[in-house]
């Protein structure tokens, strides 16, 4: 068999050619393959994504003028859309609106971009599902105004709005009150009445206020059972409107007369405590809200009792609900149970009007066994509950024979068979004593007996006999 040699022409067959060549096209496939895998944001296919734009994983574009868009990119299927983070359109002469839901399935988007294209308009409601929103971009565009209202529920880090030709209106005087120097930094401007522009930051308009709202009493302390009544009183330019907000508040009335509203809230209970009530007064400049938190005092009550549960630490769980906080007092089996390095009640958490926690035990024993009593109280009442709880067997609950070490050590009678095991043990010892003995003896023997006159005789009277006698 002959080897194949540098030059021989031995891969030089036309076969051999298009093996390299379909080799290096194969590594190119998974070069390419590789690099976009790598990435970790690997481009669509060309079905996915609109002909018009580019897409990844986490990522549109669309910039090409010349196959422009109207509207926001559709993709195939709402999980590919809620994956995007990051939207980029620019020189879009049909791009005008963003309507309510051309964005609603894009939950994820962090980032949005429409620059140099026909913006005019935006949707109070563009942006409702987008609550990760927080860069927004829509520079040279045509946008003459644009609501506060839209970004109420966002926490936009970066709004950048330069190129636009805003008018000089009260619509936009949040604009400048919500950007700051900002809009300097922006250069920001706004066209006036006549035509003429000038830096938003320097905008001054008569009857154009930020409204207040001032809500009474700020103390809200009650009784379960009694009844309250709130006053919030609103001002601004123009005159702003006033809305309620509550939560959990179950029976209540609301009563309006110009800028001053009255609620009225009637048998409340404990689910209300922690209740936060809001009056809101809202305009065309922005929005004003003052709030209070119910606190309704209420006998403790335990909500729960449950059996011992090992964890790092034994625990019995229970939760609690009262107000002001309740104490704590535990008795096992009719005893006060004593507080200490290693039992000792621990609350976890405090939730919805409730004390989690439990009583921990640390390594308890069959000591600690017993029924368990849970007694809460503050200046309004009080309640106890009971539950059992078993850490360890006791000793004489084991399935083998008690040991000889748990008798009763004052008892005169032997136990069983006491005599012969005594027996049994001197016998033992003796033969040990014996032999150990006889071990010595052969010991000294073997290490004197050479250098012994008497040895050396031995050994010479017992060469002298012959061998029959030594036999018997």
């Amino acid at each position: 068999m002959s080897a194949l040699r540098p030059g021989s022409g031995a891969l030089s067959s036309p076969g051999r050619r298009f093996g390299s060549w379909r080799c290096c096209c194969w590594w190119w496939w998974v070069l390419v393959v590789g690099v976009a895998v790598g990435s970790g944001d690997p481009w669509m296919s060309a079905e996915a994504c609109p002909s018009s734009c580019s897409c990844s994983s986490t990522r549109i574009s669309c910039v090409d003028p010349e196959r422009g868009i109207n509207a926001f990119p559709v993709l195939q299927t709402e999980a590919e859309m809620e994956n995007i983070t990051d939207i980029y359109i620019a020189n879009q002469s049909s791009f005008s609106s963003i309507s309510d839901k051309d964005l609603h399935y894009y939950k994820n988007l962090r980032n949005l971009t429409v620059t140099n294209s026909r913006l005019t308009y935006v949707s109070k409601l563009a942006f409702q599902n987008n609550f990760k929103l927080q860069y927004l971009n829509l520079k040279d565009n045509n946008l003459s105004s644009l609501s506060w209202r839209i970004f109420k529920h966002l926490n936009i880090s970066y709004l950048i709005l330069s190129g636009n030709p805003l008018h000089c209106s009260c619509e936009n005087m949040w604009i400048k009150l919500w950007l700051g120097e900002e809009a300097d930094i922006q250069e920001l401007r706004c066209i006036e009445d006549g035509g003429a522009r000038k830096l938003l930051s320097r905008l001054t308009l008569p009857n154009c206020e930020v409204p207040t709202a001032t809500l009474t009493p700020s103390n809200l302390t009650k009784m379960e059972g009694e009844n309250m009544e709130l006053l919030c009183t609103t001002s601004g330019v123009p005159s702003p409107e006033l809305f309620w907000d509550m939560i959990r508040v179950a029976y209540y009335e609301i009563a309006t007369s110009g800028q001053t509203s009255k609620l009225q809230l009637f048998n409340l209970s404990s689910t209300d405590h922690n209740s936060k009530i809001s009056c809101t007064a809202e305009n065309i400049v922005g929005d004003k809200e003052s709030s209070v938190v119910l606190n309704i005092l209420f006998p403790p009550k335990i909500t729960k009792l449950s059996d011992a549960i090992p964890d790092h630490h034994w625990c019995i769980p229970f939760s609690v609900t009262g107000n002001p906080k309740p104490t704590f007092k535990w008795s096992q089996n009719g005893k006060p149970v004593k507080e200490g390095q290693y039992i000792f009640t621990r609350i976890h958490d405090y939730a919805e009007r409730e004390y989690h926690g439990c009583l921990q035990l640390d390594s308890p024993t069959h000591i600690n066994n017993g029924r368990y009593k849970l007694e809460v109280a503050n200046p309004y009442g009080t309640d106890e509950k009971e539950v059992d709880a078993h850490f360890m067997h006791m000793p004489s609950d084991a399935t083998d024979p008690e040991p000889y070490y748990y008798a009763d050590q004052t008892t005169d009678t032997p136990p069983p068979n006491q005599h012969e095991d005594r027996v049994a043990v001197y016998v033992v010892v003796g033969i040990a004593a014996v032999a150990f003995t006889g071990f010595l003896v052969m010991l000294i023997i073997l290490k004197f007996g050479g250098n012994s006159k008497f040895g050396i005789k031995g050994c010479v009277l017992f060469h002298n006999i012959p061998v029959e006698v030594v036999s018997h």
